[in-house]
């Protein structure tokens, strides 16, 4: 049997109903359709539970109103999976609801958000008596938090990025044996070649890690996906470190009039770009301070 043939188990799609699944799924796969995320709020980012979008019922709809923010990719959503408030009894995580929701829906508004390395790609969105069919509930009312926090599970395992970094990590070596320090390539500055092995030794652990959890279970939440989104974050940024003092030797990163072909030079423009957005991986997803607890808690029983 060649390699990788029948090696990975089929996809499991955990909730929603069978009619949900044939109305939405197909069309995700031919992407017709683009969904965003509508989590973070203003005053809940880290403490999601604490969100206030709401959702009273009508008949058969729910009124939708409230903000979502660091809504990422959402100028191009057709589609957009919200969690809202649909009750206040309890703990704040009991009255949560998972909610699918079409962007084109009269009262919702979606304005761009300019970040630190000048691009749009979040977003916040305004809802104003927003109407939703309850059909478009997923699971029941009131259980949605059981739902985000198995789709936190799955993004954040995929943020480590255990391929993006290999990749940038591979380019930072080919071109580190080439540009020259002192009249030698800059792979054979002990401190630099230091740094980098620090990295690949760190990228091969966690690669291992994930391997791991792919091949021992199928379960992708709790502590070990903490784990992995915690490292994996450390690591881009410990690369884009790197590449920014890699592309110090094209003797600058950004162009300008007088020198567009030494100060110009695409790999120093990406290394800064790439690094001023990456402030971020240890944010989004969830913080590295709140996956530290939720490691804590669910290792050492804390």
């Amino acid at each position: 049997m060649p390699f990788g043939v029948n090696m990975v188990a089929p996809v499991i799609i955990k909730f929603g109903t069978e009619e949900q699944k044939q109305r939405y799924l197909p069309r995700i796969l031919t992407g017709e359709d683009w969904w965003c995320q509508g989590y973070s709020e203003p005053g809940a980012g880290s403490d999601l539970a604490s969100l206030k979008t709401r959702a009273v019922r009508d008949g058969d709809d729910y009124i939708i109103n409230g903000q979502k923010t660091w809504t990422t990719l959402g100028q191009f959503a057709d589609k957009i999976f919200c969690l809202v408030r649909t009750s206040t009894e309890g703990k704040p995580q009991q009255g949560i609801s998972f909610v699918l929701v079409d962007i084109n829906t009269p009262g919702i508004e979606m304005r761009p958000i300019k970040l630190i390395e000048g691009g749009f790609e979040v977003n916040e969105v305004f809802f104003t008596d927003v109407r939703v069919p309850v059909a478009n509930l997923v699971g029941e009312e009131n259980m949605g938090w059981t739902i985000a926090k198995y789709l936190l599970g799955h993004e954040r395992t995929n943020i480590a990025g255990v391929g993006a970094s290999s990749e940038a990590l591979n380019q930072l070596k080919a071109l580190a044996r080439k540009v020259k320090r002192n009249g030698a390539p800059l792979a054979q500055d002990p401190l630099f070649a230091a740094k980098v092995a620090e990295v690949e030794i760190d990228l091969e652990a966690m690669r291992l890690t994930n391997l791991r959890m792919l091949f021992g279970s199928s379960d992708a939440q709790g502590s070990v996906s903490s784990m992995l989104k915690i490292k994996g974050t450390e690591i881009q940024q410990a690369i884009q470190e790197l590449r920014m003092e890699l592309a110090g030797y094209y003797q600058g990163v950004l162009p300008t009039e007088l020198s567009p072909e030494v100060l110009g030079h695409s790999f120093g423009s990406d290394a800064r770009q790439a690094f001023m957005y990456g402030r971020a991986a240890t944010i989004y997803g969830g913080s590295n301070e709140v996956q530290k607890n939720i490691i804590a808690k669910a290792v050492l029983g804390l």
